[in-house]
């Protein structure tokens, strides 16, 4: 199994933020037949790193299978944005918006001197993307989107206010796991008690108290709940500017959140772009599964 180191990095505002840090391959290993080590190129450069962006209520655990698989030819790092996993929570529930998660990640790639990276974001990480290619488009070498677009389907937006906040917490994993399936059995239909459990322990920890709670805190519903998806912003020009690099977009065919309609403007408006559509997945793609996982290695084969 792949060794991840648990770091930190400091926000500006004083929050102390975790990452899981999957090393990759180091410039000193280069093998003794001359050719280049795994995760250098032949002129001897390194691989950009991958960073993985979470969604809305996830963490960095979401990404471990991915991570794993990626990783020692690459180095991963998926953060814990503020208020997720093993970073610490917000002063200011304002401060849980996109465009604060975007600087808090310009902090870690100066901490980590990386200046040119893979972005792989799923749902809010998607967005997260995006809107960092307005930025430094120069600094994204490739990136994917995972099940969300410039344009938010309402209905999926309303599903996620439906229970973002609401801090339930269950006796037993099990119990975690079902509550979860019936939240969420519509995006993974079939699926056995096996990946519901798994999916809890990526989503939820276990509190002081001995009960499995969400691993995230609760104020972060709050700018969210006022999101109003009839007067959204316009990204499509954040879309636009991930033009000139390997994209792909992942998207549940089951998807509420990123329509067949949406996808299809996306593919129009960035003509090199792939978009692979799961069947029988809706909000979102879990990464694990093969379709995505071949579609990520092809690519990352183009990146230089």
């Amino acid at each position: 199994m792949t060794v991840f180191e648990d770091r930190f990095w400091s926000s500006r505002d004083g929050l102390k933020l975790h990452f899981r840090d999957y090393p990759g391959s180091l410039p000193d290993r280069a093998r003794p037949d001359g050719e280049a080590p795994d995760g250098a190129r032949p002129d001897g450069a390194q691989l950009p790193p991958i960073v993985c962006l979470h969604g809305l209520t996830r963490n960095a655990r979401d990404f471990d299978v991915l991570a794993e698989r990626l990783s020692p030819r690459w180095r991963v790092i998926c953060p814990d944005m503020r208020g997720r996993g093993d970073s610490e929570y917000a002063r200011d529930s304002a401060s849980y918006n996109p465009v604060q998660y975007g600087e808090d990640l310009l902090e870690l790639l100066a901490q980590e001197k990386i200046d040119r990276f893979v972005a792989i974001g799923t749902s809010l990480g998607g967005l997260m993307t995006m809107g960092l290619a307005t930025m430094m488009p120069d600094r994204i070498a490739a990136a994917v989107i995972n099940d969300v677009g410039p344009f938010l389907e309402p209905e999926g937006v309303e599903r996620i206010k439906d229970y973002v906040g609401q801090g339930r917490s269950y006796p037993t994993w099990v119990h975690a796991a079902r509550a979860i399936e019936s939240s969420q059995g519509d995006a993974h239909p079939g699926q056995p008690l096996d990946f519901w459990i798994g999916r809890a322990k990526r989503l939820m920890t276990v509190s002081n108290a001995g009960r499995v709670v969400f691993d995230y805190d609760m104020k972060i519903a709050e700018p969210f709940l006022g999101y109003d998806v009839d007067d959204q912003p316009d990204l499509w020009p954040a879309w636009e500017a991930l033009a000139g690099r390997p994209v792909l977009v992942l998207r549940g065919a089951l998807s509420d959140l990123l329509s067949a309609a949406t996808l299809e403007k996306m593919l129009r408006r960035l003509p090199g772009a792939e978009a692979v559509t799961l069947d029988n997945v809706g909000h979102a793609p879990t990464l694990d599964e093969p379709e995505s996982v071949a579609a990520i290695e092809r690519l990352l084969a183009q990146v230089a």
